[in-house]
């Protein structure tokens, strides 16, 4: 399999590799066997894209968000989920209850290249876009017909490669798209990455920049009227649990691990 990606998809290697790291361990704490199935087709060597501290937080957000997630599902067994940025990821094996129906949404190439990873699913449909415009919204307006539960967007991995302004427009397309409420789940992270993403264990071997970051998600909130903040969760609540590394990075660095936040509209 070859691959064409551009600065940002390539940051999909990241979570890609350790997922299938993970996965061959002896006691792994998650599974994704696409992911090594992917991996061995790309033939490709997963040090860069594999680091401790990268690994832990790709382990806790895939823990964390598998189980926010189905909680969701277990009260709406007919959710329309959006995965906004989805690279390789396939978090649809892990949730699918055989009635939701899943949209994996990313710009061209990694469409592209993820159709050479994953086959055809039935209630699982790939769409070639930018989050940043609105063209997409209507197939998934379609499937929310007939539908009782709001559509839930997931955007992992994704904001701290748009601006504020790019991330306001991204919420007022979901706002003024989905006017009857929805739920978006996004990951951050923190100012003083930004600054310092030379010194990221696994995007400084990318092309990749930061280019936002926040202290709390309130202010993703604040930036456009009409989108509440549910709740937020470091990453540090599930990686403490594992290593006593990650527990030291959490006592040393308490703001630094990135974060999950909830918001509905």
């Amino acid at each position: 399999m070859e691959l064409k990606l551009g600065d940002v998809q390539t940051t999909a290697l990241i979570p890609l590799a350790i997922k299938a790291n993970e996965t061959l361990r002896k006691k792994p704490r998650i599974r994704d066997q696409k992911a090594v199935e992917i991996i061995k087709a790309l033939n490709i060597e997963t040090d860069q894209y594999d680091k401790f501290m990268s690994h832990e937080g790709v382990v806790a957000r895939t823990i964390m968000l598998d189980r926010q997630l189905k909680e969701i599902i277990k009260k709406n067994p007919d959710t329309v989920v959006v995965n906004v940025g989805a690279g390789f990821d396939d978090r649809f094996s892990r949730m699918d209850n055989g009635k939701i129906l899943w949209f994996d949404l990313d710009l061209p190439d990694a469409v592209a290249a993820r159709k050479k990873a994953f086959d055809e699913r039935d209630r699982v449909t790939m769409i070639s876009g930018s989050a940043l415009e609105d063209s997409w919204c209507g197939q998934v307006k379609e499937a929310l017909k007939g539908r009782k539960s709001e559509p839930v967007f997931l955007a992992e991995g994704l904001f701290m490669y748009f601006t504020f302004d790019q991330i306001r427009t991204f919420l007022e397309i979901l706002k003024n798209n989905f006017p009857d409420g929805g739920t978006l789940i996004a990951e951050q992270n923190c100012k003083m990455m930004v600054k310092m993403e030379k010194q990221h264990d696994t995007v400084r071997n990318t092309n990749a920049h930061f280019l936002s970051g926040t202290d709390t998600a309130q202010e993703i909130a604040d930036l456009t009227d009409g989108i509440r903040l549910v709740e937020e969760h470091s990453f540090n609540e599930e990686a403490t649990k594992y290593t006593l590394r990650a527990k030291l990075f959490a006592l040393l660095f308490p703001k630094m691990n990135d974060r999950w936040a909830t918001f509905r509209w």
